[in-house]
Formats: structure tokens, sequence, C-alpha cells
């Protein structure tokens, strides 16, 4: 037999090597989220040289955000299957092998599937395992250490800007896209920082798994025959259902879709469904606003690196100020006040009219942004839990999926409709304020009734008359020798009929 302590898993250390590990996951993260809107600097010669509409050219990005989010169940099972170092190295070689690849394009066509999908599905391998990680190796000081990995995005959203631009001038892009495929193989270096908790563990849980599982299988074999002795059943037909049950469970080993069973998880899914509505599109469309009030190009351009840099610091921040004792316990809300006041900034964007009011905007708008970014998959763990947070990344990412790729041509569309960039923006806050509101109230609710059932257990507990095991139930249907109590005189007796009536009595 194995030791006593060789099942148990390890805690998460809350130091040491998972520094490393939230580096590697600053690496993964940043290109996962900022190289996709640090392409834009291209396109406007992709578009000269194939001949093509901006739009065709702005699906390339849409593509890639949208594989990247799409891709989440994908990576979701990959990482339960093999763990994240793995999945994160071969994620950033399918990064290098698309850009690579696009380099050597002669249609858009071409580049849809080398920079869209492949390059894609590449950086969907790096989001995921490098939030779930995170969670193997922090428990404590969980929010710091997401708030730390989430600011990578701003930072490589402000590193690649100026590099691309500089790589365009000297290389063109073809050349462009050659060097940064070989920058994206960095994400394998980031993967083999990824060491495994516990690499005997597993398979010493795996072990004890399968020996509780035949164990279990043998008392339903037992208690099937028994109870097919007793009503005329065929004991086939139970090793049926048990071996479609064991089906069911290797497919929900991978991917717990039980999940949607979770009260806190149905909420936090509809909220962010509805706040992705309006959570990219002023980002989009923030320097085209810029330019139409009359500010130069330069000067909208700058806009982002000041949302960038007060992002950049934002995130962290927030890991510090969520992991304190007075919001910890509590972090659902301060996550709804982050959209909400998200949205607040969009509804007063219109009155910025001047070039001071913008850049105003701009820092409140990256202080927001920052927050949300760096509460989104902290909030997500502390509902369902570390162990089921694999899973649940996956479902929530194909989900968002469908809200990303609707959100910024709906802000189009209405600038197109009605001439104003105001509109737009209008949308997005009311958008991001419902889904900030609706988050708290129904958090609020479901903090109640969690306290609830807590109060409901523990009376249980206190009151073991009211609690009554599998067994007894059986042990009572079964032998007529228990002495029973008045309350139950009925139930024996009706179960007598059914005996006698199966048999033929």
């Amino acid at each position: 037999p194995a030791p006593a302590e060789a099942g148990r898993a390890p805690g998460p250390p809350d130091g040491g090597w998972g520094w490393v590990v939230c580096f590697g996951a600053f690496v993964s993260i940043g290109f996962a989220y900022a190289f996709p809107k640090g392409l834009a600097i291209f396109f406007k010669e992709i578009q000269d040289f194939f001949g093509t509409s901006y739009s065709e050219v702005a699906w390339v990005s849409s593509i890639m955000l949208a594989t990247t989010y799409g891709a989440g169940p994908v990576s979701s099972i990959l990482v339960n299957r093999y763990g994240s170092r793995p999945v994160v190295m071969f994620g950033g070689l399918l990064c290098g092998v698309g850009m690579i690849s696009a380099a050597f394009c002669t249609s858009i066509l071409q580049l849809y599937i080398c920079v869209g999908f492949i390059t894609g599905f590449g950086l969907a391998l790096n989001l995921q395992p490098s939030v779930i990680i995170i969670g193997k190796y922090f428990l404590k000081r969980r929010p710091l250490a997401n708030g730390l990995a989430m600011a990578g995005s701003p930072v490589m959203l402000c590193t690649l800007a100026p590099l691309n631009q500089f790589l365009f001038d000297n290389f063109g892009w073809r050349g462009s896209f050659l060097i940064l495929g070989a920058i994206l193989l960095n994400c394998c270096v980031a993967g083999a920082l990824f060491r495994p908790i516990g690499p005997g563990t597993a398979q010493v849980k795996t072990q004890m798994a399968e020996e509780g599982k035949d164990a279990l299988k043998g008392k339903i074999t037992e208690d099937g025959k028994e109870m097919s002795s007793a009503l005329n059943v065929p004991t086939e037909n139970k090793i049926e259902e048990e071996g479609g049950k064991d089906c069911f469970e290797k497919i929900n080993q991978y991917l717990d879709f039980s999940l949607f069973k979770h009260r806190g998880f149905l909420i936090y899914l509809i909220g962010n469904v509805l706040m992705f509505l309006g959570f990219f599109a002023p980002i989009v469309f923030l320097a085209p606003y810029a330019k139409h009030t009359g500010i130069d190009e330069y000067s909208a351009a700058f806009l982002l690196s000041i949302l960038a840099i007060v992002d950049m610091v934002a995130r962290p921040t927030t890991g510090i100020v969520a992991n304190s004792r007075w919001v910890r316990p509590r972090i659902q809300y301060f996550f709804s006040f982050a959209i909400a006041f998200n949205g607040a900034c969009h509804l007063l964007c219109p009155l910025a009219s001047s070039y001071t009011g913008l850049v105003v905007y701009s820092s409140f708008f990256g202080l927001a942004f920052g927050m949300v970014c760096a509460m989104l998959f902290e909030t997500l763990m502390d509902l369902v839990g570390a162990a089921r947070f694999t899973s649940a990344v996956g479902l929530v990412t194909i989900a968002e999926c469908c809200t990303i790729l609707l959100g910024p041509p709906i802000g189009g569309i209405l600038i197109d409709t009605f001439g104003d960039y105001k509109y737009m923006f209008i949308k997005c806050g009311a958008v991001m304020v419902l889904a900030g509101t609706f988050l708290f109230i129904m958090n609020y609710y479901n903090y109640r009734m969690l306290a609830k059932e807590e109060k409901e257990r523990k009376t249980k507990e206190e009151d073991p008359t009211s609690v009554r095991t599998e067994n007894e139930d059986r042990k009572n249907w079964n032998k007529d020798s228990i002495q029973d109590g008045p309350e139950l005189e009925p139930l024996k007796e009706e179960g007598e009929g059914v005996k006698k009536e199966m048999n033929g009595t």
C-alpha cells in the first residue's frame, strides 16, 4: 500500500518558484492579449498589397481573437490531460509557425488561415494554461499574482507598438512577420518555467482512484445481484448502466459540464457575456474618435499610450487591494463595481470635447480597464475553486467569444448610422453599467443563499437524528427484523407490496 502522505497533494507554496511561474505567465498572457492589437499597424500596407478593403483586412484580427477565445474548451481539455507546461510550449511553437508561414502568403485567405487560425489557436494555448497555473502555485497571494501576470498585456502592448513600427519601417510587413514569429517562440521558454507541482503525486492518486473505482464496481455488482434476486431484474442491465456512467465520467473528467448547475458560475457567465458587448469597442474607436474631433494622428495615438501606462499600474495595484483582508472575502462586489465604473467612464466620454478632456477620459478608462482585467479570472476562481477552474475557463471563453466578435461591429454600425461616435460610447457605457448592476445584485443574492445553506448544514450536523445514510435506508427496506418507528410503517408495508407484486404473488 502507498504511504499515508503519498496521496496528499501539496498545498500552493505562495512564493518561491511561484514568482518565476508568475513571470512566465506575464509573458504568455501579454502576448495572448496584446499581439492581436499590435498587428493593426501592418494592415494599411497589406490592404494595398492585396488590393482588398479595410474591413477584409480587419477580419485578420477578428478571426485571431475569436479563435483565441473560441478554442477555450480545447485548451482546457489539453491542460487537464497533459498539464500546463507542454500545452504552453506547443502553443508557442504554433504561434511561431503561423507568423513565419504568414510571411510567405500570397492571398488574404491564406493570411486568415496562418495568422487568424494557426496563430490564434497558439495564443489560446498560451492564455488559459498561464492563468490556470497561477491558481496551483498561489492561494493567499493569488489576487496579487493574478494582477502581476495580467499586467503583461499593457506592458507588451506598449512594447509591441513601437517595435512593430520600427520593424515595418526597416523590413516591411513580410520581414516583420518573420521576426515576430521568432519573437513569439519565446512563449516556449515561458512555458518551460511552468514546473508542475508534485510530479509523483498524480500517479499515486490515479492508482488509488482506480482501486476505489474497482471496489465501487464490486460493491455495485454485489448490490445489484442482491436486488435482482429480490426483484427478478437481470444483473447485466445494471452493469451496462454503470459502464455508461463511466463513459460519461471520462468525458466530464476533462470538461466539467456540471458547472452549468453551479449558481455562482451561471451568474458570472451571464454578467461577463453581457459585459463584453461593450468592453473592447471603446479601445478600437478611441483614436478614430479623437481624429474625428480634429486632433492630429500622433496626439490621437498617444491617448492609447496613456491608457496602457495607467492600465500597467492599475492591474498590480488592483491585485494588492483585492488581496487585502477587507476586500478578499467579498471580491465579487469589487469586480461588479469595476465593471460599472468602466461603463460610467464611457457614458461621460461624449462630454470630453477637447484634447485635455480626452486625456482625462483615457486615464480613467485605463484605470477601470485594468481593474476589470486584474480580477477577471480571480473572481471566477473564487466562485468555482481551483479544482474546477480549468473547465470553467474553457466554458466561459467560448461563451464570451460571440459577444467579443459582435461588440466592435455593433459600435461601427451605430457610427455609420448616426454619423457620430457618442452613440457608440453611450451604448458601451449603458451595457457595462447594466452588467455591473446585474452582477452586484445577483452576487448579493448568491452570498445570502450560501449563508442560508451553510446555516442549514450546521443545523443538520448538530441534529444527528435528521441524517440517514443510504445504507440505513436499504437495510430498513430489505430486512424485516429491524424495528422501525411508527412513521416508517406505511413505507415498509408499501415496499412489501411491491416485492410481492414483482414476484407474481
